[in-house]
């Protein structure tokens, strides 16, 4: 059973959402807030294993509400959910631990997929956003950080994530098991000081766009 929070401000939407998550199997609904403040009590008390989280709330924003969250509960997945399309806004959101961003315009099969996609260890985007991500990354970047210090298996994994690859998958390519392939990423993430996967392949892209004659 796979246990979701919400916090949306509008009533609507959040019902709704409360609604997909309870009528899908295995899924159950277990708190819904209407605040930052609402979720800051009631999330930690209840620790979901996915959050499903507005950007524009009243009050604290949910970008803020995330990385006070992430700090009380870091294993903690939160996906952003929000009719906001900006680059900015979309980076905000990742660096304060967000594991997902997608559109209130996404389907409840979408939602539904990328709750999926980040209890087994994925960051859900859709396409749109992935979109803008590459858009980001073709401009010049003002600082790069680099990945110098990880090792050549270590940079081998995280390409094959940058690539869309599950850790299943990445296992089977590289002919080891699906637990040593966490332990990598565990590693990955504490090398290059990020919380989440989507943070990882920021970094990884970072670095790789500074690489001469790297397309």
């Amino acid at each position: 059973m796979t246990s979701v929070a919400i916090v949306e401000d509008n009533a609507v939407i959040r019902q709704s959402l409360r609604d997909w998550i309870d009528a899908a199997p295995n899924h159950r609904c277990i708190c819904s807030c209407s605040s930052a403040e609402e979720a800051l009590i009631e999330v930690p008390r209840l620790n979901p294993d996915v959050v499903l989280m507005d950007i524009h709330l009243p009050g604290e924003s949910g970008i803020a509400c995330t990385a006070r969250l992430k700090h009380l509960l870091p294993a903690l997945q939160v996906i952003m959910v929000t009719v906001y399309r900006d680059h900015e806004l979309l980076f905000q959101a990742l660096k304060a631990g967000a594991c997902g961003y997608l559109l209130k315009r996404s389907s409840p099969e979408e939602i539904l997929r990328a709750i999926a996609e980040v209890r087994s260890g994925g960051a859900p985007m859709t396409g749109e956003i992935a979109r803008m991500v590459v858009e980001t990354f073709q401009k010049p970047a003002d600082r790069i950080t680099s990945t110098d210090g990880l090792s050549s298996r270590e940079m081998e994994i995280l390409a094959l994530v940058s690539e869309g690859f599950a850790n299943k998958e990445i296992g089977a390519r590289l002919g080891i098991s699906y637990d040593t392939v966490r332990a990598h990423l565990r590693r990955i993430y504490e090398r290059l000081h990020v919380r989440c996967r989507a943070e990882a392949v920021s970094r990884y892209l970072q670095s790789k766009a500074r690489m001469p004659g790297v397309i």
